[in-house]
């Protein structure tokens, strides 16, 4: 699969820019890629990945409180 034709499936999953973590994951699942590849080309064409609980799309963690 070319990255053209991700891109294809992934845009009209985006809103005002940004794609949903979740969204991204299931999409790579759906066309059995990595997810890393999905982040890559949002990256690259500016695509914001919101709402990453797993941190795999650099999803910066919140410091618990001890």
């Amino acid at each position: 699969m070319t990255d053209e034709e991700i891109l294809e499936q992934v845009r009209p999953l985006t809103r005002d820019g940004k794609l949903r973590c979740a969204d991204a994951l299931e999409l790579a699942a759906r066309l059995q890629i990595k997810p890393a590849r999905i982040g890559r080309l949002c990256n690259q064409h500016e695509i914001r990945v919101i709402n990453c609980q797993l941190g795999c799309f650099g999803a910066v963690s919140k410091k618990r409180d001890r």
